[in-house]
């Protein structure tokens, strides 16, 4: 009796994997493989999405793993906001923007979730402006401050901090290959 006990265990652990890998499949990665492939834009960017170590569904880890030098920061955005879409009807504690596996920048679920929402209905001008604002860094203090003043002022300040945060999140990396 005790013979079939390894291989009770061994065939519950792959089980158990396959779940793992389909429900990572299914409920991020597919989505984005979907959000990646409808829009020419997208090509040479590739992407993945993933569960916090495949198995704590409250953390999405979103992981750029390569950008072509044909694409700009606001395609990688519009992907992203376009993810969020797809994942507009769940709720995350933490959104996480890494890139080649490296966690780089991180978002609170309800900011992702109100990104998806608002897709299509906000001025995307405005939520690339403000964006910057809402990322925290891996140790949870705020990436970038807040600006005020006049609009002019406050609005080219936050297309800095914008293009500050491709910069850190993966340009610096490419430009390092």
């Amino acid at each position: 009796m005790s013979t079939h006990k390894p291989k009770i265990i061994a065939a519950v652990a792959l089980c158990s994997a396959g779940i793992v890998i389909a429900t990572n499949y299914f409920q991020l990665q597919r989505p984005l493989s979907l959000v990646l492939s409808k829009d020419p834009r997208n090509d040479g960017i590739y992407a993945s999405a993933h569960y916090e170590y495949y198995i704590i569904p409250s953390t999405v880890i979103f992981n750029l793993k390569s950008v072509s030098p044909e694409r700009s920061p606001a395609d990688v955005t519009r992907i992203l906001l376009q993810f969020a879409e797809s994942q507009k009807s769940k709720d995350f504690s933490l959104v996480k923007l890494s890139h080649a596996g490296k966690e780089k920048f991180v978002l609170k679920g309800e900011y992702f979730k109100t990104l998806g929402q608002e897709l299509g209905d906000q001025n995307p001008i405005y939520t690339i402006r403000t964006m910057p604002e809402n990322l925290y860094k891996p140790d949870g203090t705020a990436a970038f401050g807040t600006w005020t003043g006049g609009l002019l002022g406050v609005a080219g300040k936050q297309m800095e901090d914008f293009a500050e945060f491709h910069r850190q999140w993966y340009i610096s990396d490419l430009s390092e290959k």
